[in-house]
């Protein structure tokens, strides 16, 4: 079943520039696939556009057939809450939540119930090696501990897409191997969609397919 697809999707620079023309791709659920190229080509771009966290300038993009165009904004808030999860560079972890109420917050907005909010964030924390992360705050974690608690994050409400933004960026080989394993294992379990824009070819040769942007 293709579970995301865009359609001719093509996003303007400038009045005469394009940074990407007429891409289509087509999503199946549990489908995990890398996106790569060089730095500038759009790949964050692109991901914001199938999260339809933006619109493209010209094509369309559906989710389980049915065009975001056609959804209204409440409708797209509660897709985007409860049917996708994201794993941005910036992290955007909520300073005033410790490192448990960050994980849980997608399951609290998706009225999963506090005690199994709470018991699955721990245990995606725990995998991650942050069990004794649970009540610090963000300001005093490293970068790659924000990482893995936004990693966390993303899966924890079992979204059925997952759009990650080099989510081993920050991390050193072994704890990014664990991060990485988590994540397309969770995924499969799930049979979650899987979006992950990296330029590492070693991460990239273990999901099913790759992307290349290109100027």
């Amino acid at each position: 079943m293709i579970l995301l697809q865009a359609e001719g999707i093509s996003r303007r620079v400038s009045a005469d520039r394009w940074l990407f023309r007429d891409l289509n791709i087509a999503l199946a659920a549990g489908e995990q696939l890398a996106l790569q190229g060089a730095s500038g080509v759009g790949k964050s771009t692109l991901l914001n556009l199938l999260a339809g966290l933006d619109q493209p300038d010209e094509g369309r993009l559906l989710f389980e057939g049915k065009d975001f165009k056609t959804m209204g904004a409440n409708e797209q808030l509660y897709l985007r809450r409860t049917a996708f999860g994201f794993v941005f560079q910036a992290f955007h972890l909520m300073p005033h939540l410790n490192a448990l109420q960050n994980v849980m917050v997608p399951c609290l907005i998706a009225g999963v119930p506090l005690d199994q909010a709470k018991n699955r964030a721990q245990v995606l924390l725990s995998e991650l090696g942050l069990a004794a992360t649970y009540e610090q705050f963000p300001a005093v974690l490293s970068g790659g501990e924000q990482q893995r608690i936004a990693l966390a994050r993303a899966l924890v409400h079992r979204p059925k897409v997952v759009l990650a933004d080099e989510p081993t960026g920050n991390l050193d080989p072994v704890t990014a191997n664990l991060a990485l394993e988590l994540l397309c294992r969770t995924c499969r379990e799930h049979n979650a969609a899987l979006v992950m824009v990296t330029h590492s070819e070693k991460a990239a040769e273990r999901l099913d397919r790759r992307l290349f942007l290109t100027n």
